[in-house]
């Protein structure tokens, strides 16, 4: 099954702290990564800095342009003012379609402010413990998923701890 998390970090430079690791358990085969961003949003800036990795070609185009517009609409279409909420209506349902509700992009849009960071993955295949383990005291708490309850709840535990 293909996951998509959403991760937030009390720092700028938490998410790319976060994304090493990610790169680092790739490379010894604990996830195969299909995507991921990184958003950094420095304290005082306008919006946030936005880096987009695509690791696996066929699958990512699909939820690499899917990132690309749940990043956009959730960061820099507020600032155009009333055409976003339309845009983001559209991304609602587009997202919902995956997985991902409303509440849960609500939930990002919130969360990621100045001086925080975000790091968003779509992955297929992963050794969650083993994974758990390399990602412990970076502080990151997970914000969204299209996991089910149960599930997040364990990765919540894992990854938290």
């Amino acid at each position: 099954m293909t996951t998509f998390t959403a991760w937030k970090f009390e720092s700028v430079d938490g998410a790319d702290k976060a994304t090493a690791v990610l790169r680092e358990a790739a490379g010894e085969g604990l996830i195969r990564i299909e995507d991921y961003a990184v958003i950094e949003w420095e304290p005082g800036a306008d919006r946030p800095n936005v880096k987009y990795e695509h690791r696996d070609e066929i699958r990512s185009a699909g939820w690499g342009a899917l990132l690309g517009v749940l990043i956009g609409a959730l960061f820099f279409l507020p600032l155009i003012g009333a055409a976003a909420g339309a845009a983001i209506g559209v991304l609602a349902k587009k997202m919902d379609a995956v997985g991902i509700t409303k509440e849960q992009l609500d939930t990002i849009g919130k969360a990621v402010v100045p001086g925080t960071s975000a790091l968003f993955v779509v992955n297929h295949d992963s050794d969650r413990d083993r994974l758990a383990e390399r990602f412990h005291g970076l502080a990151g708490s997970l914000i969204a998923s299209n996991l089910v309850s149960g599930e997040e709840e364990e990765i919540r535990r894992s990854f938290e701890d």
